[in-house]
């Protein structure tokens, strides 16, 4: 979804999970390119985290975030990579959003990028990426194309690591609820793809006028849809994140990022098979742009006005820091929370 966000650059901030809730954020020095606005997180190992932006921007650090190399990608010096997926230390896909949308891969650190994937339609915007071993899917916003009039969510597929990419069949691709529902590219964590073994094949949520969470099957009888209680009914609104605890428990976390700070409906909570919604007794401080859950009852949540922890399941939220974050991510082994921020700034939080 097209929007307009504060400038971000990047803010790193890493959470041991054991830490208590005295925590302080200690700032680093570490050259990023305080004019970039960055929204792609991802982290192969505790030590390994890649970042992708705007303007052709990409960070890499291979010491758990003490050291970084920043790099543009050549003859992508204005494009916005929204959302990335490290595979380990030298390869990385990053994904481009605007028409033409493309999909880049490094395999040598970042020296080199290769184009995938290259897909020019009018409004064409991709969203986000999720990947699950070398199995990928890659989400953009709803598309006309075909004459029936519909507008389909515009989903591709890949099963060799991002070598190449597939379109989903029309018939597969899940419709809109209506013309002003989207997703927003806030922090690549709106979709989640789902291992061989489950009846599902991924799931995402979106914005807008509706905003819902998509549930969809291998087979497409096993498709469902709930409308979510979080803020909605304008284009600036509605969920932008969702987090999966492992144990059928969805988290999603969005609101009006135009008021950053308005809490109401900025949190949700479900089971896979339950209709119902349960709210947040205490609710994360105002909007937020991505959910992470980190392991038993710990979630946490960023938006441009801070960062929230939650200890329980999400039924109370408490605010851990009034510096705005766009994106978090936990490392594999739930050593670390790591957060981009705005202009540059890159952090820690230390008991």
């Amino acid at each position: 979804m097209k929007y307009h966000f504060l400038k971000i650059a990047v803010l790193i901030l890493c959470w041991n999970v054991g830490f208590s809730q005295t925590t302080a954020l200690k700032l680093l020095n570490t050259n990023a390119p305080a004019n970039t606005s960055f929204r792609g997180m991802s982290i192969a190992t505790d030590n390994i985290i890649w970042v992708s932006g705007s303007k052709g921007n990409v960070g890499r650090s291979t010491d758990a975030g003490k050291t970084w190399q920043w790099m543009v990608v050549k003859n992508f010096e204005k494009t916005d990579f929204r959302d990335i997926h490290a595979f380990d230390s030298m390869t990385a896909i990053i994904m481009a959003i605007d028409n033409p949308a493309n999909i880049l891969k490094t395999t040598d650190g970042g020296t080199t990028w290769k184009v995938v994937f290259s897909k020019t339609h009018q409004g064409m915007f991709l969203d986000a990426m999720d990947f699950n071993g070398n199995n990928g899917i890659c989400i953009g916003d709803p598309l006309v194309l075909d004459s029936s009039g519909n507008k389909y969510f515009y989903v591709i597929t890949t099963n060799d690591a991002g070598d190449s990419w597939q379109t989903i069949s029309l018939n597969a691709m899940p419709t809109t609820s209506t013309d002003e529902e989207a997703i927003f590219s806030a922090s690549g964590s709106n979709i989640f793809l789902f291992d061989k073994a489950s009846k599902y094949h991924y799931v995402f949520v979106t914005g807008g006028k509706m905003s819902h969470i998509y549930f969809i099957g291998k087979n497409s009888k096993h498709n469902k849809s709930y409308v979510t209680p979080v803020h909605q009914g304008i284009a600036s609104a509605g969920v932008f994140s969702l987090a999966f605890d492992g144990n059928k428990n969805w988290y999603v976390v969005g609101g009006d990022y135009k008021q950053p700070n308005n809490p109401e409906n900025s949190f949700a909570a479900k089971h896979t098979n339950d209709e119902n919604w349960n709210a947040a007794t205490t609710p994360p401080n105002g909007y937020r742009s991505c959910i992470r859950w980190i392991q038993k009852n710990k979630l946490i949540a960023c938006g441009t006005n801070g960062v929230d922890m939650s200890n329980d399941n999400g039924n109370n939220w408490m605010k851990v820091s009034d510096i705005g974050f766009n994106v978090c991510m936990v490392s594999p082994n739930k050593k670390y929370v790591f957060f981009a921020g705005d202009k540059g700034k890159i952090g820690v939080l230390t008991n």
